[in-house]
């Protein structure tokens, strides 16, 4: 018998899993922070002209609500592999297991995707107003960084999810686009 697989989104995964979904959670992490401290080189920018993509960082006291996806049974190996083809295409993220708690109360053990620091795509604590700058400009791969940010912030507040710094940050990429 296969062990159940969840997932924690905190990003693009939210609105785009890309994987067969039995189930989706609202959940909590605690420890770390979402933030948009990881350069994107291929997404949703390029090595000549870096975007921000999300990722979860490291902090003590911080916490991130998202969502914990139990994909399906049958599906875990090939969303193992597509999510490592995906989330490891530049190896600035860590595949690490987070424990996740359900809004419900109940605790899961959850696949996730988190910053690693010590990767030189890193780069926390740039001001608001830089990343907005960035993002404003930025365009990847699979897109325009204006649109990744957007479609998590539209997401998350359709979740009922607050995130203030990703609420004021999509509207002052929202007045640089104007």
């Amino acid at each position: 018998m296969t062990k159940t697989m969840w997932v924690f989104g905190y990003g693009s995964l939210i609105w785009n899993p890309d994987f067969p979904v039995a189930e989706q959670r609202i959940a909590r992490v605690r420890g770390w922070q979402r933030s948009f401290c990881m350069r994107s080189i291929h997404h949703r920018g390029s090595i000549e002209d870096p975007g921000l993509v999300l990722a979860l960082d490291a902090h003590a006291d911080g916490q991130c609500d998202g969502v914990a996806f139990r994909v399906a049974p049958g599906h875990e190996a090939a969303t193992l592999t597509a999510l490592r083809e995906r989330e490891l295409i530049s190896s600035a993220y860590l595949e690490t297991h987070v424990p996740a708690q359900l809004h419900e109360g109940e605790t899961v053990q959850a696949l996730c995707y988190v910053i690693d620091r010590d990767h030189d795509q890193y780069c926390g604590g740039i001001s608001l107003a830089e990343q907005a700058e960035i993002i404003a400009r930025a365009i990847g791969g699979r897109g325009s960084n204006r649109d990744y940010l957007w479609a998590t912030a539209a997401h998350l507040a359709q979740l009922g999810i607050e995130d203030a710094d990703l609420t004021n940050l999509a509207e002052r990429v929202r007045l640089l686009c104007r």
